[in-house]
């Protein structure tokens, strides 16, 4: 019995982009030939420093380029496909039926939140704005799940964005991300400006709903040490390019790359660090 073929969560072929320039023959490509595939139900992570595309590969996924903002990147060259569905000069309609598929959570996104609006109406927001008729007794019940599922108590859904911590917003931020049962999950920098002692409680959030609802992930950071709180896979970039792919530790013991050799001290010093307290 043959079975129907099911596309990859992410689709990336020698993927180049750069952002609007007043020069038509500008080569500044902020994301240079990017190659990569996440099948669905899968995670990967994209480490890099600022500056190397991650944050602009991120916001592609997510259905952010090629929008006609003024900041929205654009693709030049090569393919990325999303959830089945060719990106470079996608068409309006089919952009919606792409981001109703896919929670977005940008850089900071817990300052992003509507200050006029409670944590329980921010977190509903997307359920509205796909049908404005949905029944309000099933979104309160959909929204007090959710803000559970991202270990927040039910007493903030009255609250405002203003009433709450940083790392409590970026969770009700996920929340909201998440409150339409995405496919994928795209996350850029989950954890940036967050209190140490926070960080890893957000990325098991994301780790443990990942698990839960199977849904394919792709999350951006700055720092290797947080990738294993949600995946053994990882992206390396540097510059727009990819410089390591693969399972994280085999990445770093056959690191070809200068960028990739300094991930690798890292986590040796790290090692010897954790070996040193041990003893």
């Amino acid at each position: 019995m043959s079975t129907a073929f099911v596309p990859p969560a992410i689709a990336a072929s020698d993927l180049s982009m750069r952002y609007p320039s007043r020069r038509p023959d500008s080569r500044d490509f902020v994301v240079n030939g990017v190659s990569f595939s996440l099948d669905q139900g899968e995670t990967v992570a994209v480490v890099g420093e600022t500056g190397s595309g991650k944050s602009t590969l991120a916001a592609a996924v997510a259905g952010m380029a090629e929008t006609g903002e003024p900041r929205s990147p654009l693709i030049i060259g090569g393919e990325l496909r999303v959830l089945g569905y060719r990106m470079r000069g996608i068409s309006e309609h089919k952009r919606q039926k792409v981001t109703l598929r896919v929670g977005y959570l940008p850089q900071d996104a817990g300052s992003l939140l509507s200050a006029r609006l409670t944590v329980a109406e921010n977190v509903a927001a997307p359920i509205y704005a796909r049908d404005r008729k949905f029944n309000q007794r099933d979104a309160g019940d959909a929204v007090a799940t959710m803000i559970d599922s991202v270990r927040l108590p039910l007493g903030i859904l009255g609250r405002y964005p203003h009433e709450l911590s940083r790392g409590q917003r970026q969770r009700v931020a996920m929340a909201s991300a998440l409150i339409l049962e995405p496919a994928l999950f795209v996350a850029d920098d989950p954890t940036s400006g967050i209190d140490v002692t926070v960080r890893g409680a957000i990325l098991d959030v994301v780790r443990e709903l990942q698990q839960r609802r199977d849904f394919s992930a792709l999350v951006v950071t700055t720092d290797l040490a947080e990738v294993r709180y949600v995946t053994d896979q990882v992206i390396v970039m540097h510059r727009g390019a990819v410089v390591g792919q693969g399972q994280v530790d085999e990445v770093l013991d056959t690191a070809r790359h200068p960028y990739v050799e300094g991930l690798a001290r890292t986590r040796d010093h790290a090692r010897r660090q954790e070996k040193f307290r041990a003893s």
